[in-house]
């Protein structure tokens, strides 16, 4: 979809000449979400901006579904392409509907079209198109018109999206929804899309692939397994950070880790003393309570011990349930906060899909680092 063949930027001539990108060559696959990762002036934004001629090129091409941006015009070139920048650039004396209907209008659709777009695009991004589409962008949060600014560089319906650190004006927590947000609106939409950003975590959260320049080079270019695995070299390595298992975490899902049709369960039906009987206590210690296959805590031996009884009415609740989606790294967390050796993960029904504990997780770990050895890379 996207192909970047030698190409090289200079700014100014002879001793003042600063190369802001050089020698770059990588493919962005249709569908392909590439994160250009990179400290401040690695080149990053230059090749986004040279992407949609924004800038000109100094040397090499840029092919767009095998053909050269040089033979575009300009303007249809950049009305082909969504655009999406950390400042958002919203204009103050439009309304929202009038800032998604931009470039819909400048390409001739209809009111009609537009109007369906509009109320589609704010309805993904969770706004009420009946609430905030008669709205002015000073009267949104900034998350609400960071949104507005996603939602306009789809309006158009673009294969490809160029994304400058969309996300970069938004608080850690709201950040993380957007996130989230943005990942399940690219799973049904599949655009093709170049995303800058600065942040390790959210390139590993967003990439299928990830790009990392230093001082205008490209350094390293595959899936955020491999860079955390085998990082190219030191500047790779010391850029993603010592925790490089833990960042591995957020890249995979309890479902990938958990024990299925786990033998350490314990109807809470049955009387206490009688569970005391039938178990030792440190097969009890490690035993999840379930009513109708669904869990109701981890047993309190000294509660089993002080009364006859029900199981589930000695059983202490768990402080947070695992769903088959959350994250590793989410997961260690709540192990780590809550000194709770393992948990149970549940279903979208809430029945008890399988146990999770630290062993697992860290044999997942391991896995995953061996794999990534044995790997050349896409």
């Amino acid at each position: 979809m996207i192909q970047y063949r030698g190409v090289t930027k200079i700014f100014g001539k002879g001793h003042d000449a600063i190369t802001a990108v050089k020698d770059v060559t990588l493919d962005i696959k249709p569908g392909e979400l590439v994160a250009f990762l990179g400290p401040s002036g690695c080149g990053k934004t230059t090749l986004l901006r040279l992407t949609n001629r924004l800038l000109s090129l100094t040397g090499g091409e840029i092919l767009i579904n095998g053909q050269d941006i040089m033979a575009w015009n300009p303007i249809k070139l950049r009305q082909s392409m969504g655009y999406a920048i950390q400042e958002i650039g919203l204009f103050p004396n439009m309304t929202i509907y009038g800032n998604i209907a931009v470039v819909p209008r400048l390409m001739g659709w209809s009111e009609d079209r537009i109007r369906k777009r509009v109320d589609e695009l704010l309805s993904i991004l969770g706004l009420e198109p009946d609430i905030f589409k008669d709205r002015y962008p000073a009267e949104l949060s900034g998350g609400q018109q960071q949104r507005i600014g996603v939602a306009r560089s789809l309006a158009a319906d673009p294969d490809i999206l160029l994304m400058d650190e969309p996300f970069g004006a938004i608080d850690p927590v709201n950040r993380g929804h957007i996130q989230d947000e943005f990942l399940d609106i690219q799973s049904k939409l599949k655009k093709t899309i170049a995303f800058v950003t600065h942040d390790i975590h959210e390139a590993i959260k967003l990439g299928d692939r990830i790009a990392i320049f230093q001082q205008g080079r490209l350094i390293q270019y595959n899936t955020p397994e491999i860079i955390l695995a085998r990082p190219a070299n030191q500047f790779i390595s010391d850029f993603v950070g010592t925790d490089r298992a833990v960042k591995t975490l957020g890249l995979y899902r309890a479902y990938e880790a958990i024990r299925r049709n786990p033998d350490n369960t314990i109807q809470g039906s049955m009387n206490s003393l009688i569970a005391l009987d039938s178990f030792s206590p440190e097969d009890l210690q490690d035993m999840i309570v379930i009513q109708e296959n669904k869990p109701l805590g981890h047993i309190d031996i000294d509660a089993l011990k002080n009364k006859s009884t029900k199981v589930k009415d000695a059983a202490t609740a768990y402080p947070v349930l695992i769903r088959l989606n959350d994250n590793l790294r989410d997961v260690m967390s709540h192990m780590l906060m809550h000194n709770i050796r393992q948990f149970p993960v549940i279903d979208d029904n809430g029945d008890l899909a399988g146990v999770i504990s630290h062993d697992d997780i860290r044999r997942r770990v391991l896995k995953i680092f061996d794999d990534c050895k044995s790997k050349t890379g896409p």
